[in-house]
């Protein structure tokens, strides 16, 4: 029956060469990629994120990725048009690390929320370097309330007796 079967099959293939169906496939007449070179198990999956164009970062455990992503803030928030939205972007990725810190998993890699208040005056002083113009909106800015001072308790006590 498999005999019968293979024979069938065959037929059929020799009949589609001889029609010229297999004249104008991909990659005729090229090498096979991949020939040649040691065995990678993990073929499939690179060949993948080139195909689809994916950064290779998606491999990377949470925390790395945590990491690159720390490392790309200046980048990432240069072009962003108001401190809002320069807030917003530091405070989005804070609120993905403190996720992580409160169940990490992967390695232990020291991994902590960046200071929200250092990237918005990075971002202000790129922005007010020669060339570099500032929309009228975001010239405005809103001053912190005043920080009351903190008394500890020891000179009240020692004012009592």
């Amino acid at each position: 029956m498999t005999e019968a079967w293979e024979a069938a099959v065959e037929a059929q293939i020799r009949g589609a060469a001889q029609r010229g169906e297999f004249d104008d496939l991909p990659g005729m007449g090229k090498p096979i990629p991949g020939r040649g070179m040691p065995y990678d198990e993990s073929w499939w999956i690179k060949s993948f994120l080139e195909r689809e164009a994916l950064p290779s970062d998606l491999l990377l455990p949470t925390p790395l990725q945590l990491r690159r992503r720390i490392e790309q803030v200046p980048d990432e928030v240069r072009e962003l048009p108001t401190e809002q939205s320069v807030r917003d972007f530091v405070g989005q990725l804070n609120a993905q690390i403190v996720a992580w810190l409160r169940n990490p998993d992967g390695p232990r890699v020291a991994v902590r929320p960046v200071n929200t208040d250092e990237v918005v005056q990075r971002w202000r002083a790129e922005r007010t370097r020669p060339g570099v113009p500032v929309p009228a909106a975001e010239s405005v800015t809103v001053a912190a309330p005043p920080r009351r001072s903190r008394r500890g308790w020891w000179p009240r006590w020692r004012r009592r007796g």
